[in-house]
């Protein structure tokens, strides 16, 4: 299974700018020749670029230095250096670039060809033609070139995705995103089968959406316990959040699991608990009593959240679910382009 990285720590550096020239004119029949030394070309920029073909931060884990080519230096005749070439970084979509130092966010790379300038090269040095004057004939010096920005920079990725699967390990997240989309996620009996976010295409009529699986989460994921706090950034992306409760866990009461998975989204960023969410009871075709699922559909929409029995197995419940998912998509991405 290929790694998923999403965090790097990379040191970058902008080319250094070409120094000036000191050049004089030494042509025959110009008995005075002036000053003709060209400027220094500028040096490259380092840049970063979101690349859809991109999937992970993996790259950076090899290679954490990256610096730009240096300017020319300048020439006589007034010949200008050429400037360095700028150094493009492809990263994922997705990516959020903080100083490594300040802990200030450069950019957010959220669309594909999205560029950011993360380290700009440094200024050509000017010539001594430059400083020639009426009273200064013959200046014999020049500008050496200015250094190119370094700093290290951090990479976090955040995961674009319309939905996201949340819920205790062994929920039957990765079932149902195997059930709605093309992915194949490793499915087992045991807790954090799924060891990296994975992300899906579903497709509801002729309305396609993004299904991300979110790493199981436990009690005290967001102070680092388990695997979850490491991926619960990837759920402030999302629009629309699929809670999903095992029904047959008997060590569990799902009204229980239901608010601790909640508490820990509160705990790591309280504006992930305004995110719209549709509680998901699963795995109902081993469920030998079925009585306590009306019980539990009245409670979770008196709180204010839809609720549906399903088993991905099966496939039991999952049309009316996933109907019911894309048009809650679409109604908030009217409301998304009413409050732009």
């Amino acid at each position: 299974m290929a790694q998923f990285i999403d965090r790097a720590k990379i040191f970058v550096q902008g080319g250094h700018g070409g120094n000036g020239c000191v050049a004089f004119r030494r042509e025959k029949f110009v008995p005075k020749g002036g000053p003709s030394g060209g400027n220094g070309g500028k040096g490259g920029d380092v840049i970063l670029e979101a690349d859809r073909n991109v999937h992970t931060l993996l790259d950076f884990k090899y290679k954490r230095h990256y610096k730009a080519e240096r300017g020319r230096h300048g020439e006589g005749n007034k010949r200008t250096g050429r400037s360095g070439e700028d150094l493009i970084i492809k990263v994922p979509v997705g990516t959020v670039v903080k100083d490594a130092e300040t802990g200030k966010v450069l950019g957010d790379l959220t669309k594909h060809a999205q560029r950011l300038i993360v380290a700009k090269g440094g200024r050509g040095g000017r010539g001594n033609a430059e400083f020639a004057t009426p009273t200064r004939r013959a200046p014999d010096f020049a500008e050496p070139g200015e250094p190119g920005e370094e700093r290290w920079v951090e990479l976090e990725l955040k995961l674009l995705a319309d939905v996201g699967l949340i819920g205790f390990p062994n929920a039957g997240k990765s079932t149902f995103l195997s059930r709605v989309t093309a992915a194949k996620p490793e499915i087992a009996d045991y807790p954090f089968t799924t060891l990296r976010p994975i992300l899906g295409v579903a497709k509801v009529g002729d309305f396609s959406f993004v299904v991300a699986d979110i790493p199981g989460l436990i009690e005290g994921a967001h102070a680092g316990k388990g695997l979850g706090h490491e991926f619960l950034r990837h759920v402030e992306r999302t629009k629309l959040l699929l809670h999903l409760i095992d029904l047959t866990d008997m060590t569990r009461d799902p009204k229980e699991a239901f608010e601790k998975i909640n508490k820990e989204l509160e705990l790591y960023s309280p504006e992930l608990t305004q995110k719209p969410q549709i509680v998901v009871g699963t795995k109902i075709d081993a469920l030998t009593d079925r009585s306590k699922i009306e019980e539990l559909k009245n409670y979770f929409e008196k709180k204010g959240y839809p609720f549906f029995a399903v088993s991905a197995v099966t496939g039991e419940g999952m049309n009316e679910l996933m109907w019911f998912v894309s048009k809650k998509l679409k109604e908030l991405e009217v409301e998304n382009v009413t409050e732009c």
